[in-house]
């Protein structure tokens, strides 16, 4: 187990209808196998030892006193074996007979979990075999051999892995979930992080999406990971169908599924870390009697797991290029909506943009001309000003100047380059030293002229940093980093880039189309120093600060779920490990540079302007992130370094 990632499998081996010796050999078969793919948590389908389609079979003296043994050999199969199991059988106890699920590891039962809610309808007669589990605890543990162990018996269970705490079992049973009170919502109120489901659902049209559905839901509900293995192949058709559905989900995400009728294994990681950490923020996420449940330890070798679930390298962007541009059209409506009410409510003439010919004044100048729309006023009552210095290139104006006149806003230009002189003459800045200072200062003239430009015209400057510079710290203080409200400021740097393609592909305009997959091609740059001798950019932000989408999938991770840099590193390496660019020292490399730029960059968040959240993740000062301009980077840095000294 690392970075706390349990590999998980719900499988569904074919069941030999009321055979027990068969189907515990067919189970420790399986677990064996996935023991051997590394797998450390495997659930088994509802009453698997016995199939769950046994009728009044369940009455047998036989059939029960064979399904207690095979559960105790499948337990002591578990010995040799570093994993924990979750198989269900009939069980007679104080003469009654209940549908229990059973956790195994280290050759032992771990506890017995009675199924709660029993359907009585259709074809499911449960109640004429079960018992409903007992409440008020009046069985409490049961001997289920010679050697007189005491295995606990009840509801209120929960199995916690020594080795990995956040790694705790909760177990209900098929119907439980349907219920109106799962009883996974009071066993994850008092610590489980993960629930097993063993379930035997008949297949029926509509009924996979509506599993689908449920799982994922409770598992977002709860913070919680959700493994649900359904019966299959050997259950009894005479009147309905099984076709062994499993899923994994994790906080309302569908992590590997076993449609309805396939035969391969559900098999993928859980994140038990993640869900801790999404339950230390989560406010409305608060724990309820948690002495009320009973704790079984159990133990699991710490090891290596090779992931295999998915891991996006640009976990902003949905990957579906349908769910992408419901995204992209999404945040087009609360940036303008946002911008148009700041608009309605001032009472502004006009919205100001400083229009560079780059993707965030464009994307700037898109959502503006939006805001107008929505407020019935032309797209004229947008002024985008350009403002050429020393380093603006001809492909950079010439985009800018087509942009605005293909959106119909109204355009002046403003060649600052005499400004800028003056103001080096007056600070004594030598037109030849291309430092900082050359830098900033027509940043922050270029901000006065818009600013200025938007008191003649009695309007507002619209801001167009986006959250990556705002994460990276790429921002002049008081000038770019300034406006009176910023459009981007919710949104990434590859998400912005995905935002002006879905505007190229969505506009109706030939030629609009052209200029912005024209400025999706020009590299990113402040433009801040001369142009090369042939008319280029000579200042290339990503070769200064490092790839975006390598700071977006850190920034993701740091804000969101606030993953340490160990976890973050061995994220990056598997989301990137066929890109041969990105070795373990560039990606250390940028990683340490992030986290220096993002603490040594803290005091420009912290008086940022106004701007719509349009995600999960934002850095404003008055909204998710609330940091000490002060703190120190130390402890962070450190553990690059002990990455660094490992690896290199």
């Amino acid at each position: 187990m690392n970075y706390g990632f349990i590999k998980s499998a719900c499988l569904s081996p074919d069941v030999a209808l009321a055979d027990c010796k068969e189907n515990a050999s067919r189970i420790i078969a399986a677990l064996k196998e996935a023991d051997h793919q590394g797998v450390q948590l495997a659930v088994f389908p509802e009453l698997c030892i016995t199939g769950y389609t046994c009728g009044d079979l369940f009455f047998q003296r036989t059939l029960l006193t064979e399904a207690l043994d095979a559960l105790l050999t499948i337990a002591r199969a578990t010995t040799e074996l570093s994993l924990i199991a979750v198989v269900g059988l009939p069980l007679d106890v104080c003469g009654k007979v209940y549908n229990v699920a059973a956790p195994v590891a280290n050759g032992r039962v771990l506890g017995l979990v009675p199924k709660t809610y029993l359907p009585n309808f259709a074809e499911f007669y449960e109640k004429r075999w079960f018992q409903r589990a007992p409440a008020g605890g009046k069985v409490t543990e049961l001997v289920l051999d010679e050697t007189g162990d005491r295995v606990p018996f009840g509801t209120d269970l929960l199995f916690s892995c020594e080795e990995l705490p956040h790694f705790v079992l909760g177990v209900e049973i098929c119907e439980d979930l349907w219920s109106a009170n799962p009883p996974s919502t009071r066993l994850c109120m008092s610590g489980a992080t993960v629930i097993a489901n063993p379930s035997a659902s008949d297949e029926t049209v509509g009924k996979a999406e509506y599993r689908r559905e449920l799982i994922g839901n409770q598992s977002a509900r709860l913070l919680c990971a959700y493994l649900y293995a359904s019966a299959g192949y050997g259950e009894s058709t005479q009147d309905m169908t099984f076709a062994g559905h499993c899923l994994i989900a994790e906080d309302g995400a569908l992590l590997a599924e076993r449609k309805p009728f396939e035969t391969f294994a559900c098999v993928t990681e859980i994140d038990v870390d993640k869900l801790t950490l999404e339950r230390n923020k989560n406010t409305t996420f608060e724990p309820t009697e948690p002495a009320s449940a009973r704790s079984i330890g159990f133990h699991l070798p710490v090891t290596e797991n090779t992931l295999t679930r998915v891991i996006p390298t640009a976990p902003f962007v949905p990957s579906n290029e349908t769910l992408r541009a419901e995204r992209c059209e999404l945040i087009f409506h609360i940036q303008s909506r946002g911008l148009a009410t700041r608009l309605d409510v001032i009472h502004a003439k006009t919205a100001v943009i400083g229009i560079s010919g780059g993707l965030d004044s464009c994307l700037a100048l898109l959502v503006a001309v939006r805001a107008m729309e929505q407020l019935g006023r032309p797209a004229s009552d947008v002024l985008a000003v350009t403002m050429p210095c020393f380093g603006t290139t001809k492909r950079t104006r010439s985009n800018a100047e087509i942009l605005c006149e293909r959106l119909g806003v109204s355009f002046q230009e403003v060649n600052i380059t005499d400004t800028v002189r003056s103001h080096f003459k007056d600070i004594g800045q030598s037109e030849e030293d291309y430092d900082v200072t050359f830098e900033n200062g027509q940043a922050r003239v270029r901000t006065l002229e818009l600013m200025d430009i938007a008191n003649k015209n009695g309007g507002i400057v619209v801001g167009t940093g986006d959250l990556s510079e705002l994460a990276l710290g790429w921002a002049t203080y008081n000038g770019d980093h300034m406006s009176m409200y910023g459009v981007n400021a919710g949104v990434p740097k590859t998400l912005v880039r995905h935002m002006v393609r879905y505007a190229a592909d969505t506009c109706g305009d030939e030629k609009l189309s052209e200029v912005l997959i024209d400025i999706l091609e020009t590299p990113v740059s402040p433009e801040l120093l001369p142009a090369t001798d042939d008319g280029e950019i000579s200042q290339q932000t990503e070769k200064l600060v490092g790839p975006y989408e390598l700071h977006d999938f850190y920034l993701y991770y740091v804000l969101r779920f606030g993953f340490s840099p160990k976890k973050i590193f061995h994220l990056a390496k598997h989301a990137f490990a066929d890109r041969d660019e990105y070795t373990d020292e560039v990606l250390l490399r940028w990683l340490r540079n992030f986290y220096w730029r993002f603490f040594a960059q803290q005091f420009k968040r912290s008086c940022l302007p106004d701007g719509p959240k349009v995600g999960s993740v934002t850095l404003s000062p008055r909204g998710d992130w609330r940091m000490p301009t002060d703190a120190s980077v130390r402890l962070w840095m450190d553990e690059v370094q002990e990455l660094e000294e490992s690896i290199l």
